[in-house]
């Protein structure tokens, strides 16, 4: 849930997430990336919403519209850091939006397959409503980094992502609250701000809420992010909830709210219990 804020600008500029998200167009069709090690969970495999985000952000590079506004992604197998092929199509071009497909390939084999509807979200003005509230959270600078001078090898999305809670989380010493709700702040390392194109990621991004239950953590089998707005900058308060566990599965619920209050994300995934 910390880092260590390494490389978290490039000499490009860019943030990691910048980078390591990016493709490029292949001759004969479709798009190349390479999936970085710089992403990595527990498992030694790269975490899901970054596989998600390089995959969507590959998707709009084909459609002409700026902002994902739902996603959903089936997680086909483990990926690895290495060369990925992509291949990208529009299924419908409308007035307001569009929907493709992209599928994420290693080695010849199928990793993700998601779709997703793109619009501008700048160009909604219409009205309002909302019956969610942010988390009630002290401020990031009054919180404490729960996991400061933690090191675990393998690990490294912990060197991308910043995290403040307002105590240390029972299950990181063995002492699971036993409600399966976590609400904390997060950002990109070193006070980067995140755009649309980070949301498929950040909603991954935190540790499995599962944990609060004790169990040992989850992998996602399918993941739906709602995008709602284009964040303002500065941290985001984050809450993740799960009700269910049955036959070695469960669901997450994930709401992002920006430094305005605003909610800027929703998602819920469906993941298997290790």
């Amino acid at each position: 849930m910390s880092g260590t804020g390494t490389d978290v600008v490039t000499g490009t500029g860019r943030h990691p997430f910048d980078e390591d998200t990016r493709s490029q167009k292949r001759a004969g069709g479709g798009r190349t990336a390479t999936v970085t090690d710089r992403w990595t969970v527990l498992t030694g495999h790269p975490n899901g919403g970054y596989l998600l985000a390089l995959a969507v952000n590959a998707l709009r590079e084909e459609i002409t519209r700026p902002d994902p506004l739902v996603v959903s992604g089936f997680f086909l197998r483990p990926a690895d850091p290495g060369p990925a092929v992509l291949s990208t199509e529009a299924v419908r071009r409308g007035r307001r939006t569009t929907t493709g497909q992209v599928r994420l390939f290693q080695k010849g084999k199928e990793a993700l397959r998601a779709t997703a509807t793109f619009g501008d979200l700048s160009a909604n003005n219409e009205g309002t409503h909302s019956l969610a509230a942010p988390p009630e959270l002290p401020p990031p600078d009054e919180c404490l980094d729960p996991l400061a001078g933690f090191a675990l090898s393998g690990l490294s999305l912990l060197d991308r992502i910043e995290y403040r809670t307002p105590r240390r989380p029972g299950w990181l010493d063995g002492r699971p609250s036993k409600t399966p709700t976590m609400e904390f702040w997060m950002r990109l390392a070193g006070g980067y701000d995140a755009g649309v194109a980070a949301l498929p990621f950040l909603v991954d991004a935190g540790p499995p809420v599962a944990l609060e239950l004790g169990e040992a953590g989850s992998s996602t089998v399918e993941l739906t992010v709602h995008v709602r707005a284009r964040p303002a900058p500065g941290w985001l308060a984050c809450r993740a909830a799960t009700r269910n566990i049955s036959g070695g599965f469960h669901e997450e619920d994930f709401d992002i709210w920006d430094s305005t209050g605003t909610l800027v994300a929703q998602s819920r995934q469906f993941a298997m219990l290790w």
